[in-house]
């Protein structure tokens, strides 16, 4: 069982430190809402088009052109926020957050800053070790996504692609609550998981789909839990943000690169600035891209285009029963249902395509064999081939025919091995290529028998050391298996070999 108290790590000792400091760790996740159009336009929102193909005219920011709500991006927020059960705020806004923004023609961005459309939540982090911890999400706001400057086409010009302005982000925020690098993958492993489940954001990283904002601080030991008590953010020291992370690996490399950074800074006498870094994978460092600006920097005001956003408790009821079952209570489901260890339950369950495959697979059989072929031999192979559980060669119906089989006694587990491979590579029915190809296991006693016989009659010297010692009697369930073209049924086999030479 999982220990669900949020579990307060050790001090932390990082290399080259003189003392134990912790780390003190944010995420603000911007995710791509799964919509065809865009925040406030209907312009398309479909990845990989023609440089600005994609483009309206209020996403142009024409003259006389105004803003208009996409409902369906409300909606996919509001979901959001209920299956990470955050309370979900029946009034919202939207405000300008006036910046430099060389991809957004309008000079500003439309973003929630007072008045979010979604409150406080959580996400529940496995951990390795069979511990849980709650990691509070602060707030949910939807914004529009800036455009993409392009600087290697020519050595002279910059290029500006808008097909992303405009498109919906939800900017999830966390506390300060995750404590280390490994923490911090997964925890946005767990948010991916859970977006792609309520299907309000297909995570894809690579694309830009989503990614991350970290804010990096350390504190003494002690510091945490004051903070905890008050608060009072000064406990934590001076956070620097690493800006646009998109890739697991590189964010627990960031993190323990910039905390090194504070450490150094603050064991030589210094002080840590506050400001927005990038991180370099290539040189292991993070470089400051400028100072971190305060709200009021930005001159947030209400957007006067748009009329603050009202919606009706009934509809967010519609909303709520109309929610996917969520990983952690389909694991749950697994564990109870089809007998699953928790390791094994937390694998079908990383996403909804290999859980939908294996409870296919499942149903009517043996839930443990089921994840055994599902887990071991199709993942396995899949991994080897580069494909995913959407591409897999063999259907949950040929599988579960397999397992079929072995059920039966039809086949042993070594030709289940075989005829599971000549599904992946050819296809076909497995109860008619067992029957084609003569490959139905020989339970025939007689016949296995007999084959036992002419085994110890043909090796005396062999029998003399299995009697003394009786271990060697597998070399005997060999030679008949081998005899047998791996046809007989092992348990008849090992009882008769066992039967012969203590007769």
């Amino acid at each position: 069982m999982l220990d669900l108290t949020y579990d307060t790590p050790k001090p932390k000792r990082i290399a080259g430190a003189k003392h134990d400091w912790e780390l003190v760790i944010g995420m603000e996740v911007h995710a791509q809402v799964s919509s065809n159009a865009k925040l406030f336009s209907g312009a398309s929102t479909k990845f990989g088009a023609e440089p600005n193909s994609n483009v309206a005219f209020v996403d142009a920011a024409m003259p006389g052109m105004l803003p208009v709500i996409n409902e369906y991006c409300v909606e996919q927020a509001v979901r959001t926020g209920l299956g990470l059960k955050a309370e979900i705020n029946l009034k919202s806004a939207f405000d300008r957050k006036n910046y430099f923004y060389p991809d957004l023609p309008q000079g500003y961005q439309i973003s929630q800053l007072y008045e979010p459309i979604v409150g406080e939540g959580e996400v529940l982090v496995e951990m390795g070790d069979g511990t849980a911890r709650l990691v509070r999400v602060e707030r949910i706001h939807m914004e529009q996504d800036a455009g993409k400057s392009i600087h290697d086409m020519d050595p002279n010009m910059s290029f500006v692609d808008l097909n992303r302005t405009g498109v919906c982000l939800m900017e999830i925020v966390s506390r300060p609550d995750i404590r280390g690098p490994e923490e911090a993958a997964a925890y946005l492993t767990k948010l991916r998981q859970i977006l792609r489940y309520l299907g309000t954001c297909n995570g894809d990283m690579q694309s830009g789909a989503m990614r991350a904002d970290v804010n990096v601080s350390i504190c003494r030991p002690g510091d945490y839990e004051r903070y905890e008590e008050t608060q009072d953010f000064s406990h934590l020291g001076t956070r620097c943000e690493i800006k646009n992370m998109n890739s697991m690996r590189f964010i627990q490399q960031a993190i323990e690169v910039e905390a090194r950074r504070q450490i150094a800074i603050v064991e030589g006498g210094g002080t840590v600035d506050q400001e927005t870094r990038l991180y370099d994978p290539d040189k292991q460092e993070t470089r400051s891209m400028r100072s971190k600006e305060e709200a009021h920097d930005y001159r947030y005001f209400p957007d006067p285009d748009l009329l603050p956003l009202e919606i009706e408790q009934d509809w967010v009821d519609n909303i709520a029963a109309s929610l996917p079952e969520l990983p952690d209570a389909k694991k749950a489901r697994f564990v109870r249902d089809f007998g699953l260890s928790d390791y094994d339950a937390s694998v079908l369950t990383a996403d909804l395509d290999s859980a939908g495959y294996f409870e296919d697979v499942a149903q009517g059989r043996d839930g443990k064999m089921a994840a055994n072929w599902v887990i071991n031999e199709l993942f396995g192979r899949l991994k080897k081939d580069e494909k995913d559980i959407a591409n897999s060669p063999v259907s949950p119906a040929q599988l579960g025919g397999v397992i079929d089989l072995i059920a039966s006694d039809a086949i042993s587990g070594k030709i289940a091995k075989d005829l599971f491979e000549i599904v992946y590579t050819e296809g076909g029915d497995p109860a008619a290529i067992v029957e084609d190809r003569g490959m139905k296991q020989v339970t025939d006693t007689g016949a296995i028998e007999a084959a036992v016989d002419e085994i110890i009659a043909a090796n005396p010297d062999q029998v003399a050391k299995a009697q003394q010692n009786p271990k060697l009697a597998g070399w005997f369930v060999g030679q008949v298996m081998k005899a047998t073209g791996g046809k007989a049924n092992p348990k008849a086999v090992n009882q008769l070999v066992a039967k012969k030479l203590n007769g």
